[in-house]
């Protein structure tokens, strides 16, 4: 009995010294992950509370109301209305712009394109995209749609510069989220029949939809507080401008660069208001998008 139960027992220390030693690693992991959380959030949280401790003194009714129009840098009072109803505009030209093209793109290299030399050459161009400064995209803008075909500077000249920076973004994370719909989803779609474009458009698609949401998301959020390329094609006003295609207009970014350029205390409070707004922007246009992927998404997702 001795001689039988004594491997039983080495073999259960055994067993027991390996799980322990897992359940140790393991533990590291977690801490190790938790810290690099914590190391992530925290600058985030201090730019939070930077920006929420200075800008929260301005954030009245009259910043949402009035515009700088006849104010100078050391008066009182004044607003951002028309750099919040400019940035507006423009991240929406921008988004119906770049969102179709930037999709579409994003369809053909997966579903369509597969290793063709176009395919390739397109996602080349979309990986030089991606790496192009903001600054050459104005300049770009500047040159080409004021310069030479000689329109004046507008809110819709700001949304081709931001265009041009915000698609490749949708393109890699639509990519990205059509690559992970399952293939077993699009051949049984297939065996019934349907067509290539009603599987990408009715199955392909809409189960891809909160990754491609989550991604434009992020392009938004990224071209909204862009500065030099609206300086050098949106121009710069301090006056209400509700027409894009028509005249300077003033946009979040610019009047936070303006008002923070000016050493007057007003200025500088004006400035941090305007930073809490964009901000405050960009968390609502990601919540309300999160809610409405949530609510187009497929009943067996949810």
């Amino acid at each position: 009995m001795s001689a039988v139960s004594s491997p039983t027992k080495g073999a259960q220390s055994s067993l027991t010294s390996v799980s322990t030693g897992r359940k140790v690693k393991d533990r590291v992991v977690q801490v190790l992950v938790y810290g690099a959380f914590a190391l992530a959030v925290i600058p985030l949280l201090s730019v939070l509370w930077t920006v929420i401790s200075n800008g929260v003194a301005r954030l009245d009714a009259d910043f949402f109301s009035f515009s700088m129009n006849g104010l100078s840098g050391r008066d009182a009072g004044g607003g951002a209305y028309h750099a919040i109803v400019g940035t507006l505009e423009q991240v929406l030209i921008t988004s119906l712009i770049a969102v179709p093209i930037a999709v579409m793109t994003a369809i053909y290299l997966v579903e369509y394109g597969g290793d063709g030399r176009l395919a390739r050459t397109i996602s080349f161009f979309v990986d030089v995209m991606t790496g192009i400064p903001s600054i050459v995209a104005g300049l770009f803008v500047l040159a080409l749609w004021l310069l030479t075909f000689g329109f004046a500077f507008s809110g819709f000249a700001g949304a081709l510069a931001l265009t041009i920076l915000m698609i490749p973004t949708v393109v890699r994370a639509t990519e990205e989220m059509l690559k992970l719909v399952p293939n077993d989803l699009r051949e049984a779609s297939y065996a019934l029949g349907v067509p290539r474009w009603r599987t990408v458009l009715f199955v392909v698609l809409p189960t891809a939809l909160t990754g491609i949401v989550t991604g434009v998301m992020l392009a938004v959020a990224r071209v909204m507080g862009e500065t030099a390329p609206l300086l050098l094609t949106i121009f710069f006003t301090k006056a209400i401008n509700t027409n894009p295609f028509e005249g300077p207009q003033g946009s979040l970014p610019t009047f936070i660069w303006e008002q923070a350029a000016d050493p007057n205390q007003n200025s500088i409070d004006r400035a941090w208001t305007g930073a809490l707004v964009l901000i405050m922007i960009i968390m609502l246009l990601n919540l309300g998008a999160r809610l409405i992927a949530r609510l187009y998404r497929p009943a067996g997702d949810r």
